[in-house]
């Protein structure tokens, strides 16, 4: 393709566009396509891949477990699901409105996909988003003090527009842990949004960090704004066992 456009659109950063322009010149060329309409169609290529530049960049700084969507969830596994309450969340309007969600119940059902999925949505809204297991947030804290970082953890835990924290309820948490989370539940309290997933009972909680009068006051912050989703049934990832070992057996494996 010879044209003295691309240097031009190189100096003006339409990198994007320039990797389209050769079909949209052809385009142009097969359905006589006015001066308009062609800049029109180029102009909304260097849109569309600056957004989904901007989207995988987000994607990549929220640290997300893998890349979860609401497409892909197995809606027809666990028939309990309110999916219309899921859907709504989705819609990030909580976000806007400073709300939080609580997704509990056993392991494998899906709330993890879930709390993922709504975080990307979120970042196709063009919100921030960070992920974090309850296990990283410790650690995190921990590492922090242990360096010096004055705070550093603490600022990226309270900037984000939409903090998740996942798996509360795996295991006991080590010592501390209590304090660190209520720091951020309370930092972020009616200022900022956050998903938590847990697979035990909230009464369990004081247990599981140690300290019962740290989870009540927790819990009294979070749940005052927050969204309940409760999820029953089977765990996906026993049953995805359950079909690899029906289909070793069928292959003699």
């Amino acid at each position: 393709m010879k044209t003295n456009l691309i240097p031009t659109m190189r100096e003006l950063h339409l990198a994007g566009a320039v990797s389209t322009l050769e079909v949209r010149l052809q385009e142009a060329a097969a359905n006589r396509l006015s001066h308009e309409e062609f800049l029109e169609l180029l102009l909304k290529d260097e849109i569309n891949i600056r957004t989904d530049r901007r989207v995988s960049k987000r994607i990549k700084a929220a640290c997300f477990a893998g890349t979860k969507t609401l497409e892909d969830f197995n809606w027809e596994f666990n028939t309990s699901i309110n999916r219309k309450l899921v859907f709504d969340l989705a819609s990030c309007d909580f976000i806007r409105k400073s709300g939080d969600v609580l997704f509990i119940g056993p392991p494998g059902v899906g709330k993890s996909h879930l709390a993922q999925a709504i975080g990307i949505q979120a970042i196709k809204m063009g919100l921030t988003v960070y992920y974090r297991s309850i296990f990283d947030l410790v650690r995190d804290f921990l590492e922090d003090e242990a360096f010096a970082g004055e705070d550093k953890v603490l600022k990226k835990y309270l900037s984000c527009e939409l903090l998740i924290i996942d798996d509360m309820g795996l295991r006991q948490l080590p010592k501390r842990s209590g304090e660190y989370l209520f720091e951020v539940i309370m930092r972020r309290h009616e200022k900022r949004s956050t998903i938590m997933t847990s697979n035990r009972p909230l009464d369990e909680w004081g247990k599981l960090i140690g300290d019962v009068p740290t989870a009540g006051a927790i819990l009294d912050r979070f749940l005052q704004n927050a969204e309940t989703v409760n999820i029953t049934g089977r765990s996906h990832r026993l049953k995805d066992k359950a079909v690899e070992k029906t289909r070793e057996k069928k292959e003699g494996v």
